[in-house]
């Protein structure tokens, strides 16, 4: 009980501040441009990323794919918008993200969700920059392809254009989303798919099947570049709550074990 009111009220109000969180978030990114410098990264669909370098589309990543995309559009020069949370973990991501040249647009399905819908289209529309966004964050389910990024596309007439990558050195962390770290001197993929537009009349169930439609393809591209190296499977439809209760009631039983 001491060690969660420790961190309620004393760890994560420090960690949330922002000077805490630069202080993290710079040598975060350096570290992620010297593993990227050691790899052999090889980006399908080049000429993609090319034409959308400039032109407003919605790029959706999947919450724990984020590390090499992240150092590929930067070097591609895409100046983009990032949806985040406005959470702790959000507003830290944000900071990592401008080190590579993104904006935050700040914003959840569960918080300020109407404010981040006009933003957003307000940047795809005005400034005619691309999004970035991951459709299964903040919490979960994971693979799970939220409507924010179908209504994005729908409305401000622009295509979704799926980016996943594999290590075949990797790290996945014990989190819901199973964030992929990419170790030194690894071989990456990554993939960015062909665009694909909504079709701006669609309701009712045919919105829901769309959605379906591009998730599918979402996980598809995951699940394919994960077998080239023989990766574990990513579990579909977990949240960031349920996994830690499947956390404490592990625990639990590991401690009945041991008595």
């Amino acid at each position: 009980m001491a060690r969660s009111k420790f961190r309620k009220y004393v760890l994560d109000p420090f960690l949330g501040l922002d000077i805490v969180q630069w202080v993290f978030a710079v040598p975060v990114s350096i570290i992620m441009w010297l593993i990227f410098a050691t790899c052999c990264t090889h980006v399908r669909n080049k000429k993609v990323l090319k034409e959308y370098r400039k032109k407003p589309a919605v790029f959706v990543v999947w919450h724990g794919r984020t590390m090499i995309p992240s150092v590929v559009m930067a070097l591609y020069r895409i100046r983009s918008c990032a949806v985040t949370s406005r959470n702790k973990d959000g507003r830290l991501m944000a900071k990592i993200q401008h080190m590579f040249g993104a904006r935050a647009i700040f914003g959840s399905t569960s918080s300020g969700a109407v404010s981040v819908l006009r933003e957003g289209v307000r940047v795809l529309t005005q400034k005619k920059r691309p999004i970035v966004m991951c459709p299964d964050g903040p919490s979960g389910p994971s693979l799970h392809l939220q409507d924010g990024a179908m209504y994005f596309a729908k409305m401000a007439n622009v295509p979704i254009i799926p980016v996943c990558f594999a290590s075949s050195k990797s790290w996945f962390q014990t989190r819901w989303d199973r964030y992929l770290i990419t170790l030194p001197f690894s071989k990456n993929i990554m993939d960015v798919g062909e665009p694909i537009f909504i079709k701006s009349k669609v309701k009712t169930p045919g919105f829901e099947q769309e959605r379906k439609k591009i998730e599918n393809i979402c996980v598809k591209q995951m699940r394919d570049l994960d077998k080239i190296f023989n990766l574990m499977r990513v579990e579909e439809g977990l949240t960031a709550t349920e996994f830690k209760r499947k956390m404490r009631e592990a625990k639990k039983l590991e401690k009945q074990g041991k008595k």
